[in-house]
């Protein structure tokens, strides 16, 4: 029997019906009015999802490509400071040694970051900062505020990857003091993937390098945005794809959206440790949890291939496993986006189905119904 498919991974996302009605809608001109109005509704929605006052630049591309048009914008520096405590950490240590010399501050995946061992190497002449804030390679938020607090005793540049929290956690860079912040489309925004977007202080542009790459030169973008426009000929329909999102998001509201992400995100935790499972990342005293995405030890009694396999044979459910060295030892499930409670209940009690054939797992489903229902 064929089933819809349901995605329950940390990105791309479940796409939500009016989200795909609005790219159906026939293309326009990007270099008219009507587009310069949607990139004008996008802009200022993105600028309070990001928690600034400063300029958002979107990016026909990847989220790998507005963390590297931040990373090579602002790389006017001697040596940056790079925290790799995932498999995105570690990728924005691989962006930046590209551009400068770089000072990789290396943790275990699943562990939690040392602030002492960041203040030493800003003690040792880095100008900027650049880190995770939502790794969903482990399942752990690592503390923004703290780390941006500690580059600013520094007056370093500080460099953030938003792109699993922004729109489904906390981000407040003007607060927290973050220089440089990145989205992408296909997380917790909940549109198919092909955009990023990026939110830049005036600060930022101390460290600006003129040899940025062309395309990913955001002083192109910022050149552009005082008429609403890009410098070069945007994703059209995926424009309309965020303006829809972002309506979305906005008659949820983000308080409710934030809260909403954060009790599915329990209920998956809660779920797993009466089930009698081992959540994966260890946590210090700064980091937490990951709200969009919950990172599992996988039991012993059954491989990735039998979990993830089953799941989408038998239900037309995708998680996620680990990545790199951390491949057939977690499963990941995801919870960003416009989902709701009915494919959070869903995917779990497929779970714990195929867990308990396998004697690999306690009934649980009744825990996560009750966090779900209050």
């Amino acid at each position: 029997m064929k089933f819809d498919e349901l995605l329950m991974i940390p990105g791309p996302v479940q796409v939500h019906s009016r989200i795909i009605n609005a790219m159906a809608r026939p293309t326009i001109g990007h270099r008219t009015p009507d587009f310069s109005e949607i990139m004008q509704r996008c802009t200022e929605g993105l600028r309070e999802l990001f928690g600034t006052d400063g300029d958002v630049y979107i990016i026909s591309g990847s989220g790998t490509a507005g963390m590297e048009a931040a990373i090579s914008t602002f790389s006017k520096v001697k040596k940056i400071t790079c925290i790799d405590n995932g498999k995105f950490g570690d990728r924005l240590c691989r962006i930046a040694s590209k551009y400068t010399e770089v000072d990789a501050i290396r943790f275990e995946w699943g562990k939690s970051i040392e602030l002492e061992k960041i203040e030493r190497s800003l003690e040792g002449g880095s100008e900027a900062v650049a880190f995770v804030h939502n790794e969903t390679s482990t399942g752990i938020l690592n503390p923004a505020r703290e780390i941006a607090r500690l580059a600013k005793k520094y007056s370093a540049l500080v460099i953030m990857d938003g792109i699993t929290s922004v729109g489904g956690d906390e981000v407040k860079m003007d607060e927290w003091e973050i220089d440089v912040a990145i989205v992408g489309s296909q997380k917790c925004l909940g549109i198919p993937p092909g955009l990023a977007a990026v939110a830049v202080t005036e600060k930022a542009w101390e460290f600006y390098n003129d040899k940025a790459p062309f395309y990913l030169d955001l002083n192109a973008y910022r050149k552009k945005l005082k008429d609403w426009q890009t410098p070069y000929t945007p994703a059209v329909p995926l424009f309309f794809a965020l303006d829809e999102a972002i309506k979305m998001i906005y008659e949820e509201g983000l308080e409710n959206r934030i809260s909403r992400h954060r009790r599915f995100s329990k209920a998956v935790r809660e779920w797993a440790i009466t089930a009698g499972l081992e959540l994966f990342p260890e946590l210090n005293e700064y980091s937490n949890y990951s709200n969009t995405v919950t990172a599992i030890k996988l039991p012993a009694e059954i491989s990735d291939k039998e979990l993830r396999g089953t799941l989408k044979e038998e239900y037309g459910i995708t998680i996620s496993g680990g990545q790199e060295h951390l491949k057939g030892k977690i499963f990941r499930i995801g919870t960003m986006g416009n989902i709701g409670k009915r494919e959070v209940l869903s995917t779990l009690a497929a779970v714990e189905d195929v867990l308990m054939r396998k004697g690999a797992a306690k009934p649980a489903l009744n825990v996560a119904i009750e966090i779900l229902s209050g």
